[in-house]
């Protein structure tokens, strides 16, 4: 097949990925051009000061030049800022967790650079993320193929969560031609083209803006008003009604012989491969039982348990003086152990940045509450509140890649899922009732939060995702 009147228009960041994507499709006779996107202005805001993108352009120049393709520069800055950031202020304003990256590649980097690509005559845009395209059907009209998207092939540096929102209109012009290789692999084909970015270090942080420090980089728009810091102890789940009632609702889905354990198994996602190879295996729950479950049901298992501990005051005369002086009476559910600067700022599952000393284990975020301004926090990796077994994605946030897959309401499937990039995929039962999508763990599962992606896998093949 003749690939010369193809033309593709490579993203072209500066790093090596994107660069050993533009050769591959050089040498495989692609009509291929460079384009380097300018989405973020304000060095002000990243760790290291300066203007990094300045020298990734420099870099990114450099590598067209050496592959013998022509380079353009488009700055989409405007509409970065409208369609990612102000979303990013947003939703963290509201207390959830989103993830810029995942909405970068929708509303940007698949839709926005696309527009200007096209208009450059361009029949695709690449890209150098770790993941497979397939057509299901080999249809000679490209515009009725149906893609699927599959792991990459490298366990370690698969990306196949962050195009969790793509649709199937964005993947007919996408290619992504490093998905069969592995990050070695890439370093090496970049070092033998010696291109420019072949020793170039991974670039890290937030989505065109850099590494930086998330609270500084939100009080740009969001305020900083101080509140308690609560811990929470083990006393009170035996006294909240939702927990008892979650309990008990799970343990009566068991099939005989299964036991219910509500905290997870710690392993530092840092060092666990994105892919463990764990096959789907079996659900401990007795399947009519969990279709059973009434939307309501459902609703409740998959509610976060929220946190209402009051703290009286009593006063007590200190020194030899005897001054009187006000304290708060000590409460078996919890104390309060300290201040912050806004419950925003804060993420479920967080254990960086808090401040808190005099604890044997490490603390993290167990709830925030921007109302009250409160932020609940937990001792132990086997804290109650860091696990949760149950989510659910509202209607409108159901998004299926592969349309022609979609479940209808009633349906119960098992796939495998998950809430964050690098985390192991984890087996799981997907309910689709009228409102809502519902997603029933085997295993508890930690830090889940609002605003995340849940993304669910058959076997290597990435079939939606959903905001939880």
């Amino acid at each position: 097949m003749d690939k010369s009147g193809i033309k593709v228009c490579v993203g072209l960041s500066g790093g090596v990925d994107s660069s050993v994507a533009a050769y591959l499709l050089k040498q495989e006779g692609y009509d291929v051009f460079a384009m380097f996107m300018q989405n973020w202005h304000d060095a002000d805001s990243t760790l290291h000061g300066d203007c990094e993108w300045e020298e990734d352009k420099f870099v990114a120049e450099m590598v067209a030049r050496k592959i013998g393709i022509p380079f353009y520069f488009v700055d989409l800055s405007g509409q970065y800022r409208q369609r990612v950031v102000d979303y990013m202020f947003d939703e963290y304003a509201k207390g959830r967790t989103p993830n810029p990256d995942v909405l970068c590649n929708r509303e940007i980097k698949f839709d926005a650079f696309w527009e200007v690509a096209r208009k450059y005559g361009a029949d695709y845009v690449a890209t150098g993320h770790y993941c497979r395209k397939e057509s299901v059907m080999p249809d000679s009209d490209r515009a009725s193929r149906v893609y699927r998207i599959l792991e990459g092939t490298d366990p370690n540096k698969d990306q196949t969560y962050f195009l969790c929102q793509l649709s199937q209109e964005q993947l007919a012009t996408a290619l992504f031609p490093i998905g069969h290789l592995t990050k070695p692999e890439v370093r090496r084909i970049a070092k033998e083209a010696d291109l420019p970015s072949a020793e170039k270090k991974d670039s890290q942080g937030i989505c065109f803006v850099g590494k930086v420090d998330l609270p500084t980089f939100l009080k740009q728009k969001l305020a900083s008003v101080e509140g308690d810091v609560v811990e929470v102890f083990d006393p009170y789940y035996a006294t909240d009604p939702l927990y008892q009632w979650q309990q008990e609702t799970l343990t009566g889905l068991l099939k005989e012989g299964q036991t219910l354990e509500r905290t997870v198994h710690y392993a530092p996602e840092e060092k666990v491969l994105t892919t463990d190879g764990k096959p789907l295996g079996e659900s401990p729950y007795r399947a009519d039982a969990v279709a059973a479950l009434t939307d309501a049901e459902l609703n409740h298992l998959a509610l976060p348990i929220t946190y209402q501990i009051e703290f009286e005051t009593e006063t007590y005369r200190s020194g030899k003086h005897h001054i009187k002086k006000t304290r708060y009476k000590e409460n078996p559910c919890g104390r309060i152990v300290g201040r912050h600067e806004g419950a925003q700022f804060y993420t479920i599952g967080q254990r960086k940045g808090l401040g808190i000393g005099g604890h044997s284990e490490p603390v993290f975020v167990i709830a925030t509450d921007t109302e009250a301004n409160r932020i609940y926090v937990g001792e132990g990796h086997h804290h109650k509140g860091l696990s949760r077994f149950c989510l659910r994605v509202a209607p409108e946030e159901i998004h299926w890649i592969r349309t022609d897959l979609a479940m209808r309401p009633g349906e119960m499937r098992r796939y495998r899922v998950r809430i964050r990039y690098r985390q192991p995929l984890q087996s799981a039962t997907l309910l689709m009732r009228e409102s809502g999508l519902y997603i029933l763990f085997d295993e508890p599962q930690r830090g889940i939060s609002p605003g995340q992606f849940a993304v669910w896998y058959d076997g290597e093949e990435m079939l939606g995702s959903g905001v939880i």
